[in-house]
């Protein structure tokens, strides 16, 4: 890029800032803050808040490219947990799993992604090293820090560079910058060249795998599904869009604040591959991670998983085979999301959403998003057979 960092010269500015100035307070609008921080103790955890702005400004940035581009991103808190996902239309499994690889990266690093990237460059050979230490030699993984003190890091991946006008790095790099302040964004590392590539004699021709046609829905809102040329490229006309993903999310997420509490919540489209992921403020890593089992179990099994907790307050015998040959997680509060007789992806909500409950929370998110396109769990032993 412009400004010329070595791997080696980050790293030792970093350790003379951190000399200079120590134990700095960061503000409290970029991270988890009061009774929340206390009780999982800790001041300096990126918050939801920050973590969103940071996600949609760089997808705004996608979107304003032209032609337009799509990108997946994580951000992840000082432990390697997920805070906040997006994945735009028509992203591929490729596009998703490497924007967490490059985000752990910059966390086991402590630097972004592309100084493993220009160490690889420098030597091809060490490559096979770093992927054993879990590296992943890709820019686009970059550390969030405020004040000396990293609160997180994030990961972008999905879309081609064109570098120094755009690539997954410059997008979140541009993002930080919008939203964290200039101040508190270190330059980009420089981008070391590719070594000099020999072709093979004899080139194996590489196949073309595209479609003319646009995939049909069998929903009858579009928006509530992946379209366009997203649906053409994953070939798939019935993928939740990340649109009603975040209109559930934000349903649910003000459904827990109101009742003073907090949930975690990922949505995932029909192939297991996420969509959308938030966890709010105060949230640790049970209520993340039972959020994603949730989720995962209804997805195997086409059913919300409040079915298999009442199947095992009924024959608690029957739970060994469930959950330890199926691998079933039977706490309620995961949902297949059907719409118009059609699944389009499963919702997972862990954390109790302030003891409204974490199947509830989701309802009310489906609700909200899809009116009465959706199917909902009933309960017949309720005196109407509306969802509870």
């Amino acid at each position: 890029m412009n400004v010329r960092i070595t791997a080696m010269a980050f790293a030792a500015a970093a350790i003379a800032l951190g000399t200079s100035v120590s134990a700095q307070n960061v503000p409290s609008q970029f991270v988890v803050s009061g009774k929340l921080a206390e009780q999982i103790q800790d001041f300096n955890t990126i918050n939801l808040a920050t973590a969103e702005r940071i996600a949609e400004t760089c997808e705004k940035l996608a979107a304003a490219e032209n032609p337009p581009v799509a990108i997946s991103i994580y951000v992840l808190d000082p432990d390697g947990n997920h805070v906040y996902m997006d994945r735009m239309d028509g992203q591929g499994y490729l596009n998703i799993i490497t924007a967490e690889m490059k985000a752990r990266t910059a966390l086991a690093q402590r630097a972004p992604s592309k100084v493993v990237m220009n160490q690889v460059r420098r030597d091809p050979n060490s490559e096979l090293q770093r992927i054993q230490l879990g590296l992943f030699a890709n820019s686009g993984g970059l550390p969030v820090v405020i004040n000396h003190q990293m609160i997180g890091v994030i990961g972008i991946g999905g879309s081609a560079p064109r570098v120094p006008v755009w690539s997954d790095e410059i997008c979140g790099h541009k993002a930080m910058e919008q939203v964290l302040g200039a101040n508190n964004v270190a330059p980009l590392v420089e981008d070391v060249p590719n070594p000099p590539n020999t072709p093979p004699a004899n080139p194996a021709p590489v196949p073309r795998f595209a479609t003319t046609a646009t995939p049909k829905t069998s929903v009858s809102n579009p928006a509530w599904v992946v379209g366009g040329r997203g649906a053409s490229t994953v070939f798939d006309g019935n993928q939740i869009s990340l649109a009603a993903a975040k209109q559930i999310a934000k349903v649910c997420r003000d459904f827990a604040a109101g009742k003073n509490g907090s949930m975690s919540l990922y949505v995932l489209d029909t192939f297991g591959e996420f969509v959308h992921m938030e966890r709010m403020d105060g949230q640790v890593f049970n209520n993340i991670r039972t959020a994603l089992m949730k989720a995962q179990t209804s997805l195997r099994t086409r059913v919300p998983t409040s079915v298999y907790n009442a199947q095992g307050r009924n024959n608690p015998a029957g739970q060994n085979r469930t959950i330890a040959q199926y691998d079933f997680f039977t706490n309620s509060g995961g949902i297949p999301i059907v719409v118009d007789g059609q699944m389009i992806g499963v919702v997972g909500v862990g954390g109790g959403a302030g003891g409204g409950g974490d199947e509830n929370c989701a309802i009310e998110g489906l609700k909200a998003t899809f009116g009465d396109h959706v199917t909902l769990p009933v309960y017949q032993q309720a005196a109407t057979t509306a969802a509870r």
